[in-house]
């Protein structure tokens, strides 16, 4: 088959030299295989290559074997895995480490179908990469850079993330993958994807397989119609009687667009914009604690966003103006004793989206100046050195807040501009709405140094 052959040729000569496909092509031992692929599939989902190779060096030094992932804490995974996102990933390939080591004898499962019945987080992608690069199983995968390049070779002009079109694709995939050499050649589709058949800007002169790609010929054919002042001849991919719609075809509401070439394809549904949700949070800090100063951190739940991360103390946005204000007191004060409640600052804004939740972080800072340093707190809750912070098991979020608390604090420099924070002094004139919103969260000046009690009664 032409497109397998080509495929592979330009593979062979292009791939990138990257760690994970080094040490799945040393490693003779298949378990340890599996794993390296597994946990490199894992990290590079929803996240770039040139982000993943750092998280994946690190955590292949620290645990080899899944013997060692196994064996590590949830603390630990998540530890490393800050920053990177989607942080249920890890403790999922943890908790899939686990049930390899304890129920299966510590051998991975060789084929897709039991890859993705046994091992938990491992979806039908996932299962298929597995079984065909570590174990060679003839099974095709569908990821992202493999929709780009099927939609265009195929020129599906219908949805791509609808069911029918879906299935499809996995059929397609199954179809073209090399018996002979499955593992490369499901690379080879998602590297001519990442590196070639790219979403904006497609490399279409460099691509081994154009003279069978359908969204290609249709361009050129465009060209020389055009050149030529001829009108048009039917579609390639027009493959419905006038009477029937085609499902993989475009709808013909959406009919093609000659500038953007072969970028028509793929379609996708628009996307369900993120819910917005806002949040107060409160940088605490005991600048005199015995050792250096300290700031306040606690776990979130072992279940949901974020599960098992730590953060600074915070209160959902169900409340507002004062109501919120109070109840964030009353939250520092269920980890930390009674405070003083004038000491309370709003110091800013941050906005961090996640995958499906635009978070709006109203931005506190509470200095316990002059106070004995309290050592004894709850369970799930520690005191932190600001050194201690930077390598702890927190989100990408919390170091944008802290970098908010940062910027307020004498001598110490402001966060990069590239983050998503604001402070009062930095953002420009609010609208009449803003102003009203920033009175809700603008710090009462109590007429004496009352504490949470006094603030909360």
């Amino acid at each position: 088959m032409a497109f397998r052959e080509n495929l592979l040729n330009w593979y062979d000569r292009e791939k990138r030299d990257l760690p994970w496909r080094r040490l799945a092509e040393g490693e003779v031992d298949l378990d340890r295989r599996a794993y390296a692929v597994w946990v490199s599939e894992v990290m590079l989902q929803q996240t770039q290559v040139a982000t993943v190779i750092g998280y994946y060096t690190r955590w292949m030094q620290k645990w080899p074997t899944l013997q060692d992932l196994a064996g590590a804490s949830l603390e630990e995974v998540n530890q490393l895995w800050a920053g990177l996102g989607y942080y249920s990933r890890g403790r999922r390939l943890q908790q899939g480490a686990r049930k390899v080591v304890e129920e299966l004898g510590g051998h991975v499962p060789h084929t897709a179908e039991t890859l993705q019945r046994l091992l938990p987080g491992v979806g039908r992608y996932t299962a298929g990469a597995i079984a065909s690069i570590a174990f060679g199983q003839a099974t095709g995968v569908v990821d992202g850079n493999v929709i780009r390049v099927l939609c265009r070779v195929r020129a599906i002009g219908a949805d791509s993330s609808s069911t029918l079109v879906s299935q499809h694709l996995w059929g397609l995939a199954q179809q073209l993958v090399d018996p002979a050499r499955p593992g490369d050649f499901n690379q080879a589709a998602m590297e001519l994807g990442a590196l070639v058949c790219t979403p904006q800007h497609p490399h279409c002169s460099q691509c081994p397989v154009r003279s069978l790609c359908r969204a290609y010929q249709k361009v050129e054919r465009g060209k020389l119609l055009a050149s030529q002042s001829l009108p048009g001849s039917p579609d390639v991919e027009e493959c419905a009687s006038s009477t029937e719609l085609c499902q993989l075809c475009a709808h013909p509401t959406e009919p093609w667009d000659q500038t953007l070439g072969v970028t028509n394809f793929p379609r996708k549904a628009s996307r369900k914009p993120p819910r917005e949700e806002c949040s107060a949070i409160c940088v605490l800090e005991q600048p005199r604690a015995l050792g250096g100063p300290q700031i306040l951190l606690v776990q979130r739940p072992s279940s949901g966003l974020l599960a098992g991360l730590w953060e600074f103390p915070s209160v959902t946005g169900e409340a507002s103006g004062r109501c919120q204000r109070e109840a964030l007191l009353q939250e520092l004060q269920s980890w930390a004793g009674p405070l003083p409640a004038s000491h309370l600052q709003h110091l800013g804004q941050v906005v961090h989206t996640f995958s499906h939740i635009k978070l709006t972080y109203q931005v506190y800072g509470l200095a316990l100046e002059g106070q004995t340093p309290v050592t004894i707190v709850p369970p799930g809750a520690r005191w932190l050195t600001r050194e201690e912070f930077h390598t702890a098991a927190i989100s990408t979020a919390m170091k944008k807040v802290f970098r908010v608390y940062e910027g307020q604090q004498p001598g110490i420099c402001k966060g990069s501009k590239r983050s998503q924070v604001s402070t009062p002094s930095s953002r420009k004139k609010p609208s009449p709405g803003q102003q009203l919103l920033d009175s809700f969260f603008r710090p009462l000046i109590p007429t004496d140094s009352s504490n949470l009690n006094s603030m909360a009664q």
